[in-house]
């Protein structure tokens, strides 16, 4: 099962470890789905949150 995330530290925090970042863009909302071994985290923030996000994390980019 998926777990969501709240906070914004806590995406950059588990993004340090995750395997890829898969990036799903709807009309006014942005998922970033981050998967890591056991567990995809989910994350849901307006589009410019979202672009200030993907620019710090280092793991690979998958746009959906």
């Amino acid at each position: 099962m998926p777990r969501e995330i709240f906070d914004e530290e806590e995406f950059r925090e588990i993004s340090e470890y995750a395997i890829h970042c898969r990036v799903k863009r709807l009309k006014d909302i942005v998922k970033l789905k981050l998967r890591t071994k056991k567990i995809l985290y989910t994350f849901k923030v307006d589009p410019l949150t979202a672009e200030r996000l993907l620019r710090d994390i280092s793991c690979d980019l998958i746009e959906l």
